[in-house]
């Protein structure tokens, strides 16, 4: 009678231990699934697709014809440069030890610096390779001005220049997505017969200017969580330099400005009024305000703020793009050259 109790006990533990075993081998799963989400970032490869995005329906407003095969192709390789952009930032994060608790990271997820390099040369060289395929078939200025999108890309976290860690990012950022990749975007839909001969800085900076810098929100926002890490680290971002509290009452100030360079071109006539979508995105604007307002000394639960930016900066430029696309049904007219 007393072996079989004793017996019963051991079968009941061996069991609890099985369970929690099944238990933590199931939360540990669940953790990396989690982890592997966050490291791949996937929504925020929106970013990578906007500039073709604002061209393409700036030429539909224009009533131009599009070269789907060249916009299709520009999509693809951009969203490849942006892979190679995001794996080398991890590589070069790594490096510094920047990232030591960043658990997210895809070198701290696969340990693996050697094979992470070698994706990210890959994806470039797929990329640019793809990038002088579409130039030749529009504009050779076309990979020009992505090769420099990817020189400021490289600027921004390569060694030795490390211009992020000055605090140096987000103007980086704006010129990338604005004045240089609007312009490459305009230029590669244009048929071979009809190329731009030259390139366009105003209609690309004027058009470009508002969503590229709701783009670089997004990079401003990515920063906040992780402010003290990066001080210990030496990386001087603008967070850092100002601080949660004043940078968290600079973003309206940010948005406001989007909008004020989105819709000022309405009021001179440069753009249609139905421009005025672009406001699609102020719910989550009006989230992301709130949400630093009342956390910015909070890492955790501001943590996610870089996805409202996100969100703010998708329907803001969505909405603006529909907005000058569908102009010449409601007989409205685009200015082509400002």
């Amino acid at each position: 009678m007393y072996k079989s109790l004793l017996r019963l006990i051991g079968q009941k533990q061996k069991l609890m231990e099985d369970q929690n075993a099944v238990a933590s081998l199931h939360s540990l799963k669940k953790r990396n699934k989690h982890l592997w989400r966050k490291a791949i970032k996937w929504p925020l490869y929106s970013v990578a697709v906007m500039p073709i995005v604002l061209a393409s329906c700036w030429k539909i407003g224009m009533q131009q014809n599009i070269h789907f095969g060249q916009l299709i192709g520009f999509l693809i390789a951009s969203v490849l440069l942006l892979i190679w952009e995001n794996l080398t930032n991890d590589l070069f994060d790594a490096e510094t030890g920047v990232d030591q608790f960043k658990f997210h990271s895809i070198v701290a997820l696969t340990g693996q610096k050697a094979l992470i390099k070698n994706l990210a040369n890959l994806s470039l060289s797929i990329g640019l390779s793809l990038m002088l395929y579409l130039a030749l078939r529009s504009h050779l200025s076309v990979i020009v001005l992505v090769i420099g999108c990817c020189a400021l890309g490289y600027l921004y976290q390569g060694p030795p220049f490390r211009l992020g860690y000055k605090g140096i990012g987000e103007p980086l950022c704006w010129v990338a997505f604005g004045p240089l990749g609007t312009a490459a975007a305009l230029m590669v839909l244009s048929e071979p017969e009809n190329a731009l001969t030259r390139i366009p800085w105003e209609t690309a900076t004027l058009l470009g200017a508002g969503p590229a810098l709701a783009t670089t929100l997004v990079l401003f926002c990515s920063h906040f969580h992780q402010v003290n890490d990066d001080k210990q680290h030496g990386k001087k971002t603008l967070l850092v330099r100002l601080g949660t509290k004043k940078a968290a009452k600079l973003v309206p100030w940010i948005i406001g400005m989007c909008f004020l360079l989105e819709l000022t071109p309405v009021v001179f006539g440069f753009l249609p009024p139905t421009t005025i979508f672009c406001l699609a995105g102020l719910p989550s604007a009006f989230s992301l305000i709130r949400l630093l307002k009342k956390n910015y000394n909070h890492p955790k639960l501001i943590s996610e703020s870089k996805f409202l930016a996100l969100r703010f900066q998708t329907l803001n430029t969505l909405g603006m793009s529909i907005g000058i696309a569908i102009s010449p049904i409601l007989g409205l007219n685009v200015i082509e050259s400002f």
